[in-house]
């Protein structure tokens, strides 16, 4: 029953993004929102020109320090579509009333986001409650938020007790190899910098035995989404393309050349930071742990974590009008 329904939903999907395609052609240029220090596939493919022949029309590129900038640009529509926006981020914006959809899942990466502790302190996973009242560099809103408050919860750390200071992951290693802060999250470039002056709390792995997921999204606004299916489609089919190439393995040697370079990492760097992420197929995606509503699920907790630490006024009774599978049907 489920692969028949969801056999229908890619054939009408199909068909409303084609029939909006008329409707894109006002579109004259596509501005996509990324990050610089975090190596993807799709890089190649920005590149390479694929995203351009594809959709007949230029695109541009904005780099990005946060998630939350993301959403502020596509809130003013400086920005179309943000590649790899981290879930905390997003779900920040949809409970505070701002209409976006999650149309893609661009990468998961449990060991590539995470916090550092100064090797100056002597703290480490069997001692970490004697964080209470030291300084920690968090940029707010992000996956690397949600992460710092479900580590503290964990290990029993009040975080009313911390002076947290709101720093994007590169000015936060810089911040902990100066001794200015005691421990610091991040993602990234800005976190294998962090890992130069102390050790993570806890591994990938043993993150997600506590349920803690790290992953970021393709987003965009609801009204682009509708006016532009077609072209979102069709941008999606050029991304998945990229992730296949650099799953299938055949020629990643020389794909990361170009992706170091274009993230503005050297070749050893990209390769470490590249080694700790998955990029998952478009038919995983429409599976129950992502599309399928584990993600929905996902980010209703998410959402009640930042509630609870104060972080965002309240969150949404449900957040399955956030995730629009549609777009990367039609992809397919």
């Amino acid at each position: 029953m489920m692969r028949k329904t969801i056999a229908a939903l890619v054939a009408g999907a199909t068909l409303a993004m084609t029939a909006q395609v008329a409707k894109a052609e006002e579109l004259k240029e596509l501005t996509v929102g990324y990050f610089l220090e975090w190596p993807m596939p799709f890089l190649a493919s920005k590149v390479d020109g694929s995203y351009e022949k594809a959709l007949g029309m230029p695109v541009k590129w904005r780099s990005f320090d946060t998630g939350t900038a993301m959403s502020a640009a596509m809130a003013s529509g400086d920005v179309h579509i943000s590649v790899s926006q981290g879930l905390p981020p997003f779900v920040v914006a949809a409970s505070s009333g701002l209409d976006l959809q999650i149309v893609d899942v661009a990468v998961s990466y449990s060991e590539n986001d995470n916090c550092v502790i100064s090797d100056s302190l002597g703290i480490d996973k069997s001692n970490v409650t004697d964080l209470n009242g030291k300084r920690v560099a968090v940029p707010l809103g992000t996956a690397a938020h949600y992460g710092f408050l479900r580590q503290m919860s964990h290990f029993g750390v009040d975080v009313s007790t911390l002076n947290v200071v709101d720093m994007p992951p590169p000015e936060g290693a810089i911040a902990l190899a100066q001794g200015l802060v005691d421990f610091a999250c991040g993602w990234g470039g800005g976190l294998n910098r962090m890992k130069e002056s102390g050790k993570t709390m806890l591994t990938g792995a043993e993150k997600e035995e506590l349920g803690i997921l790290v992953f970021d999204v393709t987003s965009a606004p609801t009204e682009f989404v509708q006016k532009h299916g077609g072209v979102l489609a069709q941008f999606l089919a050029v991304t998945a393309a990229a992730n296949d190439k650099w799953n299938a393995g055949k020629d990643n040697d020389a794909l990361i050349e170009i992706i170091a370079k274009e993230s503005g990492m050297d070749v050893d760097a990209a390769k470490t930071a590249i080694s700790t992420m998955t990029f998952p197929s478009s038919q995983e995606q429409l599976s129950r742990k992502w599309f399928g509503g584990g993600m929905q699920t996902f980010m209703k907790g998410v959402a009640d974590v930042f509630v609870e630490s104060g972080s965002i006024d309240g969150a949404l009774p449900s957040y399955d009008q956030a995730a629009n599978p549609m777009p990367l049907m039609a992809a397919r």
